[in-house]
């Protein structure tokens, strides 16, 4: 089903030191549980309290005031099927789904994290470490 509205990519500074009131108390413990400093997340809906951040298959509402819109796309996103373009000789290319997308600041380059055979590879990729799949 097409999105109706455009995906806005994001960063959500939250720690817990910060108190939770920028959570939603349905959201406190699995948000927590994420750790999302470093976390790329996809800004999916919003009204006049909350927004509706995505990180992979799950949804969180958090309060807007910490999000960080990010103006560079990533290469991929969640769900995405990407192949390891150069794996190590001898070795079949890891295939698998994007399950996590972290964001570095500093070079504001991005890293992605695969689901192979319904379990998540222990590698962190570089983006041109893949190529669609």
């Amino acid at each position: 089903m097409p999105r109706t509205k455009p995906v806005i990519y994001g960063l959500y500074g939250w720690m817990p030191e910060y108190g939770y009131r920028y959570i939603h108390p349905a959201n406190r413990r699995t948000f927590e549980w994420l750790e999302p400093v470093g976390k790329l997340f996809e800004k999916i809906d919003e009204n006049d309290d909350w927004i509706v951040l995505r990180y992979d298959e799950q949804q969180f509402l958090v309060s807007p005031e910490l999000f960080k819109e990010l103006y560079v796309k990533p290469p991929f996103s969640f769900g995405d099927l990407v192949v390891e373009a150069r794996p190590e000789p001898g070795r079949p290319p890891h295939r698998g789904l994007i399950s996590d997308v972290f964001h570095h600041e500093a070079t504001d380059t991005f890293r992605f994290q695969l689901v192979e055979k319904k379990r998540k590879v222990k590698r962190v990729f570089e983006a041109n470490e893949l190529r669609p799949g």
